[in-house]
């Protein structure tokens, strides 16, 4: 059985499993940075509650391109959501869930806001030394 067979016939999860969330902001080093940094600018100003991670210029881990991440309680996703997906600015943003499986979290449990990329979801499968 695979993966989404196997967790369809699972019991459905319970939302409180979710600790916290990650909204991870893409742009473009050359052409889309300022708005990026805007953006950053607007949600610092907004939710001074949200961590905002370092930029990333070049792809890190499952991301395949910039970006910077906003950390956030999980009790702040019915604010913050809907803030972003009327203030991105037109760039591309991946929203999910932190349930301590970071793949699921990324490949199943994700919401985008823009674009759908194609993460390397690779880099986060448990490494087979």
């Amino acid at each position: 059985m695979q993966r989404k067979e196997a967790d369809a016939a699972a019991s459905p999860r319970n939302p409180a499993a979710i600790t916290a969330y990650h909204a991870h902001v893409y742009y473009d080093p050359r052409t889309t940075r300022d708005r990026a940094a805007l953006l950053r600018e607007r949600l610092a100003a907004a939710f001074p509650d949200a961590r905002l991670g370092r930029w990333h210029d070049q792809p890190v881990g499952p991301h395949p391109g910039a970006m910077y991440q906003v950390a956030f309680a999980a009790d702040r996703l019915a604010v913050i959501l809907p803030w972003l997906m009327l203030n991105r600015l037109g760039l591309t943003v991946l929203v999910h869930p932190e349930t301590g499986d970071a793949y699921a979290d990324h490949a199943e449990h994700a919401a985008w806001l823009g674009t759908v990329l194609p993460l390397r979801l690779d880099a986060l499968l448990p490494s087979r030394d």
